[in-house]
């Protein structure tokens, strides 16, 4: 019997685990709060305690085939892989895939231009270094123990319960203008099309970019979703005024197009949503609903 172990259960493996739980996979995920751990029983699958600094029980490992890494990095890399390095190395001929989510903010800024999965990883952000420190440590893993590690970059998502109708809706969405801003991003479905195409066909030590097909400027997407809600676009605000948190400060520090050959030629993924507009005309819908 296959059996994921999710290291966190945000919001790509809240969607990934439900997929594979109907073919008869078993669950488990991680939490560090009483209501993650409840959230996770309420979804069906198994919920696992794991306090900061300390590590699963052994036996947590006996039956896992499969693991899906989405917690964050700390400034010493992954701390998942900190914590049960001895585990995983003893569990490796035994473990058939193990993905680990990362983001497209390892390239760092290329000014508007091109980036693949063979482009230099430079990233310019705290958040960018951890990110690129946790790929090297789990990569490192996987040429010297085997353990059969993934990469998936991933660029802004979105999808249910995150995405700009709801920001229009509650008047926190802003239209930001910076001259030569591209963002690229991913619907959350795909996401998990990405994942299960990968645990079909496993590549170990491969890294995939996982974005859609149109890299555009953020205040595009406002734009088009205050259009599909029939609501006031908001007004254009320059970057310099925007008077922006630190986090979403981090953001705008990269602008790339970043290509998803990869996920088509080698995984045969057929993106649901290949452009933020086909996203947001399906939350419309189901927001009408």
């Amino acid at each position: 019997m296959n059996h994921l172990l999710c290291f966190g259960l945000g919001l790509s493996a809240q969607t990934l685990a439900p997929r594979l739980a109907q073919q008869g996979w078993s669950i488990s995920a991680t939490s560090r709060s009483a209501a993650g751990l409840e959230a996770i029983r309420a979804r069906g699958f198994s919920a696992l305690p794991l306090d900061p600094g300390t590590a699963l029980p052994s036996e947590t490992f006996d039956d896992v085939t499969h693991v899906l890494i989405s917690a964050p990095p700390d400034d010493d890399g992954d701390p998942v892989l900190h914590h049960h390095l001895q585990e995983l190395i003893r569990r490796a001929p035994l473990i058939r895939w193990l993905g680990y989510l990362s983001t497209t903010g390892v390239y760092g800024d290329h000014g508007g231009g091109i980036v693949t999965e063979d482009t230099a990883l430079t990233p310019n952000t705290a958040r960018g270094h951890n990110r690129l420190l946790a790929e090297m440590q789990w990569l490192a893993l996987w040429r010297d123990h085997g353990l059969p590690v993934h990469i998936f970059r991933l660029a802004g998502i979105y999808g249910p319960g995150r995405n700009q109708l709801l920001s229009l809706l509650d008047g926190t969405a802003k239209r930001i203008i910076k001259d030569g801003q591209i963002f690229s991003r991913i619907h959350v479905a795909d996401i998990a099309s990405v994942l299960e195409a990968s645990i079909a066909s496993p590549n170990p030590g491969r890294a995939y970019n996982v974005c859609d097909d149109e890299p555009c400027p953020p205040q595009d997407v406002v734009a088009f979703g205050a259009n599909l809600l029939g609501v006031p676009v908001p007004p254009a605000i320059p970057f310099a005024e925007a008077r922006l948190s630190p986090m979403a400060l981090s953001f705008y520090a990269d602008s790339k197009r970043v290509l998803n050959a990869r996920i088509k030629n080698e995984l045969g993924v057929r993106l649901t949503y290949p452009s933020y507009r086909e996203g947001l005309m399906a939350l419309a819908a189901e927001l009408k609903r």
